[in-house]
């Protein structure tokens, strides 16, 4: 019964968010207008590769035909048919595939949206979409698919005219694989031209690793045989035949003095659906003890999908050039996943699967290399073009920022990429790398400083700058949410520790002279009292007192122990749903504040008390915490500022 409702031709409607997006596709997305080819191009490649995967497990599955795309046109009926020799669909899966439009990112898709056509065309592929890019020449679309394996009476024939509804229906295909027909829009006409088409293969799928054919086109009538001749010429046909349109062999495999930039630019755009060129690459061919080749790209920007570490990401990998994985995540580590590329190696066995790629020595061996090459890639860019690197850190810098906790073995090389905000930055961007600061260190100093914050202008405004201010020592400024976590795995660089000014006792070293150190360690003793009192009366709220070396405007400060958990990371625990353990922070006193020298000398205790409370709120404050009692600080603060005379 099941299968007798199957023959019926049956029609379905897309869902909501997808509507519209089959709306914005058709009506909006004009500025790019031949994307829809290479899309349709890229996706019957990427049928061919899944075929020969499958068929390593089944070679029944590869028939006569060998992996190839054809395109034919019909100018008179306005229509292009593309067809592929691929692993085709099932019915199950042409519901899954084509009637859900970008079923994992269609929201992110409408978020990233900015009303720039141009812009915005660029979306399609990174989202899943672009068999719908189809729609933007097309009024009406059909689709005849068969899967590998399964009999031509199997096939299934779907159908839109890009609107609410699609139908589906039984069909018949002779050999697998899957055919799509569109009957151009009456204004995109000029698509049904031999030349034009081959114009847009020759520019975005020279590449692809299957050979593209297309009719062989009949001469001009002025170079045609004489009429009388051909009408004796049984031989003569009406059938142009084929010819291949594009070079078909596998950009890698080419010596790199052979292969154009615009060709890397658009295998870039092949593998990744990334409409922007890419940042830099790196070829490379491994001989010896290890074989393989290669290729991996450095994007412009980042995809939607960037920070979800579970997300597929990773390599094509091609074992002698037979495709085995679509992203193959063992060959960079997570930091890195924002590289794209392909390798294809001669040593890993062909059956091999992804429970063997995991614990296969020889993977091992190649992880290592692809990700310092890719390292290696990225410190000669950097070198190479500081203002484009910048752009990129810009997108992928707090990602590279995961480095030096997992990889201790490069945390050396990853720490030359780093690139942050200074006191001395001129702009408000992170365009400053570890290299820079040292090369303007003052002549005494061994340590690198900074500061943690929860932004730039909090960084700026932090009182835990001012000694370092007027000392005119620079301090490296750390705004993102992994700072403090990336600080914790990386305590030096050429041979200078790291430094937080907010985090235990300061101590310039050299940088303060004796009659400094001199001068803060008496202030100390003339302080004790205050510190003593401030101490007991709020025991329950600081780990300690102490008389301060680093400020000289402001009147108090917070600092953290050095073993204690800095606020910045504090927030990401809390707010991770994770238990953070209690820690008390350590108040500074400055003694030449008036507010200090006043509350040294205040005898009424009740006031004391009160201007005790207000600096230590302060302090919170300018920390960017918060007030556990905020009424009862309003109250103190508002009792003293009517105390002043």
């Amino acid at each position: 019964m099941a299968k007798a409702q199957e023959t019926k031709k049956e029609t379905r409607g897309f869902e909501t968010e997808a509507k519209q997006l089959l709306h914005l596709m058709i009506h909006s997305l004009y500025s790019n207008k031949e994307i829809f080819l290479r899309e349709l191009i890229s996706n019957a490649s990427d049928a061919a590769d899944k075929l020969r995967f499958a068929a390593l497990s089944n070679p029944k599955l590869l028939g006569n035909e060998e992996p190839s795309v054809y395109i034919d046109f019909d100018t008179a009926k306005s229509t292009i048919t593309i067809s592929d020799t691929g692993i085709g669909m099932s019915r199950a899966e042409v519901i899954n595939n084509l009637g859900t439009i970008a079923k994992s990112g269609t929201a992110q898709f409408f978020e990233k949206l900015t009303g720039d056509e141009q812009k915005d065309s660029q979306l399609i592929g990174q989202f899943g979409v672009g068999f719908y890019s189809a729609f933007i020449v097309a009024d009406k679309v059909e689709v005849l698919t068969r899967r590998a394996g399964r009999p031509a009476k199997e096939a299934t024939i779907w159908k839109s005219k890009g609107e609410a509804n699609y139908s589906l229906e039984v069909g018949e295909k002779p050999e697998p694989g899957t055919q799509i027909t569109l009957f151009l829009k009456d204004d995109e006409k000029e698509f049904a031209s031999g030349f034009r088409i081959k114009s847009v293969i020759k520019k975005y799928a020279d590449h692809i690793a299957i050979p593209v054919y297309m009719p062989v086109e009949a001469a001009p009538e002025s170079q045609a045989p004489d009429a009388d001749q051909n009408q004796n010429d049984e031989s003569t046909t009406t059938d142009p035949g084929y010819e291949i349109v594009n070079d078909a062999k596998a950009l890698w495999t080419k010596p790199r003095a052979k292969v154009k930039k615009s060709e890397y630019n658009e295998f870039y755009k092949h593998i990744s659906h990334d409409f922007q060129e890419p940042l830099t690459w790196s070829h490379n061919k491994v001989e010896g003890k290890l074989e393989y080749t290669s290729l991996i790209f450095l994007p412009s920007r980042a995809p939607f999908d960037l920070w979800n570490r579970d997300a597929a990401r990773g390599l094509k990998l091609y074992v002698q050039r037979v495709f085995i994985m679509d992203e193959a995540e063992q060959f960079l580590p997570l930091y890195l996943r924002f590289i794209k590329g392909v390798v294809d190696s001669n040593d890993i066995s062909l059956n091999v699967s992804r429970e063997i790629l995991q614990k296969d020595p020889v993977v091992d061996s190649m992880r290592s290399a692809l990700t310092k090459r890719s390292l290696d890639m990225l410190d000669k860019f950097r070198k190479k073009d500081r203002e484009k690197y910048t752009e990129f850190w810009s997108e992928f810098g707090q990602v590279l920022k995961e480095g030096p906790g997992e990889d201790f073995g490069n945390k050396d090389k990853i720490a030359k990429l780093l690139q942050f905000n200074t006191t001395e930055s001129k702009e408000d961007k992170q365009d400053q790398g570890l290299e820079d600061y040292l090369g303007r260190c003052k002549a005494d100093q061994d340590k690198i400083y900074y500061l943690v914050a929860e932004s730039l202008s909090a960084a700026k405004s932090s009182p835990h700058l001012e000694i370092f201010k007027k000392k005119g020592i620079e301090v490296i400024l750390m705004t993102d949410r992994i700072d403090e976590w990336l600080m914790g795995h990386l305590t030096e660089f050429d041979g200078k520790q790291f430094q937080d000014v907010a985090r235990g006792q300061l101590d310039l070293g050299k940088l303060d002279s004796k009659k400094e150190k001199s001068k803060q360690k008496s202030v100390e003793e003339e302080y004790a009292s205050l510190v003593e009192r401030v101490s007991k009366l709020l025991d329950s709220r600081v780990k300690e007192v102490r008389v301060s070396h680093r400020l000289t405007d402001s009147a108090s400060c917070l600092a953290v122990d050095d073993n204690d958990m800095g606020l910045q990371m504090r927030k990401i625990m809390e707010a991770s749903g994770q238990s953070v353990p209690e820690t008390k922070p350590i108040l500074e006193l400055n003694p030449s504040h008036p507010l200090v020298t006043r509350l040294d000398k205040e005898q009424d205790e009740e006031r004391f008390g009160d201007i005790a409370v207000v600096l230590f709120g302060q302090a919170s404050l300018a920390e960017g915490g918060q007030l556990s009692d905020p009424a009862d600080f309003t109250s103190k603060l508002n009792k003293l500022l009517l105390q002043i005379n």
